[in-house]
């Protein structure tokens, strides 16, 4: 894929109601990052059977900056574990809501316990759906950013969101 802009908005889902809905099989995730600053992130991705190195620039909004190449899968394990300086794993779910794909990870490890999905948009002011297993917006909050929670996990905080 070529440089592009990743316009995206980012919820926490209610885990009661997330739990009576059928799902797809998920997709297990490994991720490291070689870099998480503010301005930029560099990350490593490693699926079921493939990998992917991304660069992304700040959000602004809900958009970004956004490179994402296919690597071998050999090369992102040896960047994993010679260059990641933090990591997390997750479970993804793609899930189809009124014609739009929703992308929902059930954290592991150190972020067990938190369950937050995902919409890809066109454009910021795109009108979208809200499926009754959503519980709150937070595409702002820097916290939920998966290069954050892999430095400072959801078991390190303090106030949990309670369900």
């Amino acid at each position: 894929m070529e440089m592009g802009w990743e316009i995206e908005r980012k919820f926490i889902v209610n885990k009661k109601e997330w739990e009576k809905i059928s799902k797809p099989r998920g997709k297990h995730l490994q991720q490291g990052y070689l870099l998480t600053d503010p301005e930029k992130t560099i990350r490593i991705r490693i699926t079921d059977d493939k990998a992917y190195l991304t660069i992304k620039g700040i959000t602004k909004g809900a958009t970004r900056k956004e490179f994402e190449y296919e690597i071998p899968k050999s090369d992102a394990n040896e960047l994993l574990m010679n260059f990641s300086v933090s990591g997390l794993t997750k479970t993804r779910y793609k899930m189809r809501y009124k014609g739009k794909t929703w992308e929902v990870d059930e954290f592991l490890g150190d972020n067990t316990g938190l369950i937050m999905a995902e919409i890809e948009l066109k454009r910021e002011n795109e009108e979208i759906e809200i499926p009754e297993w959503i519980d709150k917006e937070v595409t702002a909050e820097e916290k939920y950013y998966n290069s954050n929670l892999s430095v400072n996990p959801y078991k390190n905080w303090k106030s949990k969101i309670k369900r």
